[in-house]
């Protein structure tokens, strides 16, 4: 049970429950920034919530009104979260937007704003001047719904604090969107998710409960806010519930990935999500000489959400950071996505997230085997994600969308009380989702003993002579091998005129350069999938950094595919 600080009323909104916070505790710590260089940067509740209400006068100054979408493009900044909630207290709805890193082309970048400005109706950009070349030309464009283009931190000199006076509440009803944000799907155009109040309020409330959130809790987060992961597990749960945020910069932890256990040690975080990827980056990448010091002992829950949880993920980190005080039983998992608020299940606190062992050729032709057999080869590792939250529920589908059978992997349909009504301006897909009041998630799974496992996405299925294989299967066996990067491959299927069929291709990262040990690299690969009763016809093999990533951090199957086909020797 949550404790009762967080019962919150869903019928409300969320700038009056913000501001009763700043009114109950107002010198407790809100938000902690972190920025590498610099003293950490402390917002309390009273200077955090006038500073906001202070946005909030300025941003209504500049012709921002409520109802309209105010898309923020700007970098780890402090002044981010009062310009982030002003929006929130004049009624209009604040969109976190990705800010482009130097790997991303330009003209690429301005391709996707204009065609988010243009799908999610877009009304206000909240920018930096660096951005300015590209973003001024939208207002003027056919396509776009933008209005005017900001520069807030310019104008603010520093801090919105000016010892002023909370704003009022605005006068909408709960049923009124209060945010909006982006699905973080891996092709084509990010789908606009509005949500309201009354979805973010409960949603908040129960996965308060589902994690068994106290006082004494503080959140460290390196997520970015675009995400829905950082924004509700990271942003709107610790505001909501008053309890502090750690937050740190994610480009900062890409490059320093030492700086999420150092900031769990120094400030003695207990609870942390993570998208899978980030377990074996971390076990990489982090130095004996940046441990120093460093204790995890804190750490009560760690979150393994947004991508298909891999056991060996949870290995590789605990085996890496267990002499530091990180503990099996904070190993959790969650099943989210933006289209639900967020989490649709979790697991147990204080739980280690169970592992099932399967046979591998059944759960690639939809059967849940339980394996009995002590061949690696032969079966496959599992991790639950949870049960389902309260108001949520699951159900897995076969092909003619009745339910599958009871041992069955099928399609993840989810009916939830958070659930969004639809994509925002985009009626024809919200259509092909929504069937009568169920998601359809495009997740691939199964239940047992009540709680869910999920096994990829069904788009990514990888059809070889009529039999069915998973990418992340393959992913897994090959990242294993000597030489590549870990969690930097991709399976996929590529069409095979001759035999009328799809060729079975990877493409990986590696640092091998020297052609002889890029030959023998591609035999292990191919070696380590037989391994798993798997034939490769293809492998590409990449430098370090050279797969392209979704906004998400999730690495791009159909693009890199696309670009592997187009551009490397695969031998």
């Amino acid at each position: 049970m949550a404790n009762r600080e967080f019962l919150i009323d869903p019928r409300g909104l969320v700038w009056d429950h913000l501001s009763a916070r700043a009114v109950r505790q107002p010198s407790h710590e809100a938000i902690v920034h972190v920025a590498a260089g610099e003293v950490p940067y402390r917002w309390h509740w009273r200077p955090l919530m006038d500073a906001a209400s202070s946005a909030g006068r300025w941003l209504a100054s500049q012709g921002v009104k409520r109802g309209e979408v105010c898309a923020l493009l700007i970098r780890h900044h402090r002044d981010f979260y009062p310009l982030y909630l002003g929006a929130c207290s004049i009624g209009a709805l604040p969109a976190v937007l990705a800010y482009p890193n130097v790997r991303l082309h330009p003209e690429k970048f301005r391709q996707g704003l204009e065609g988010m400005a243009a799908r999610s109706g877009l009304d206000h950009i909240l920018t930096e001047r660096d951005l300015a070349a590209t973003v001024e030309p939208l207002v003027r464009g056919t396509r776009s719904t933008i209005r005017r283009v900001h520069y807030p931190l310019e104008a603010t000199a520093g801090t919105f604090g000016d010892g002023g006076h909370l704003a009022p509440s605005v006068a909408e009803g709960s049923d009124g969107a209060c945010l909006l944000q982006h699905s973080s799907g891996t092709t084509g155009l990010q789908k606009p998710v509005a949500l309201s109040h009354h979805a973010v309020l409960q949603h908040i409330q129960r996965y308060a409960g589902a994690i068994q959130l106290h006082a004494e809790d503080r959140i460290i987060s390196w997520l970015p806010l675009y995400h829905d992961m950082g924004l509700i597990a990271g942003f709107y749960l610790p505001l909501l519930c008053g309890v502090p945020l750690v937050q740190l910069s994610p480009m900062e932890w890409v490059a320093s990935p030492a700086m999420l256990p150092q900031a769990i040690s120094s400030e003695k975080g207990t609870l942390c999500w993570l998208p899978n990827f980030a377990y074996n980056f971390m076990a990489e990448r982090i130095r004996e000489e940046d441990l120093a010091g460093v204790r995890l002992d804190t750490l009560r829950l760690l979150v393994n959400c947004s991508e298909p949880v891999r056991a060996e993920s949870h290995e590789r980190l605990y085996a890496r950071f267990a002499p530091y005080g990180l503990r099996r039983s904070a190993l959790g998992a969650c099943y989210a996505m933006a289209e639900t608020t967020f989490a649709v299940t979790q697991t147990v606190p204080g739980q280690e997230a169970r592992q099932l062992r399967v046979e591998r050729a059944a759960l690639a032709n939809g059967r849940v085997v339980p394996s009995r057999s002590g061949d690696p080869s032969a079966m496959r590792l599992c991790v639950s994600s949870g049960v389902p939250l309260p108001g949520c529920s699951l159900r897995i589908l076969a092909e003619d969308l009745h339910e599958a059978p009871s041992g069955r992997v099928g399609d993840i349909a989810v009916s939830s009380e958070s659930l969004f009504t639809g994509y925002r301006n985009y009626p024809e897909k919200t259509a092909e989702v929504l069937v009568d009041g169920w998601y359809q998630t495009g997740d691939c799974g199964f239940l047992h003993e009540g709680e869910c496992y999920v096994v990829g996405r069904k788009k990514d299925l990888i059809i070889v002579a009529g039999n069915k294989l998973a990418p992340d299967d393959i992913e897994s066996a090959v990242s294993a091998v000597a030489g590549v990067i870990a969690g930097r491959v991709v399976a996929f299927g590529a069409e095979d005129t001759q035999r009328g069929t799809e060729m079975l291709c990877v493409v990986l990262e590696s640092g091998a350069e020297a052609e002889a040990d890029r030959r023998a690299l591609r035999l292990q690969v191919v070696q380590a999938a037989m391994a798993i009763d798997v034939t490769l016809s293809r492998v590409y093999v990449a430098p370090p950094r050279w797969m392209m990533k979704t906004s998400s951090g999730k690495l791009a199957r159909s693009s890199n595919a696309q670009r592997a086909l187009a551009e490397l020797a695969w031998k």
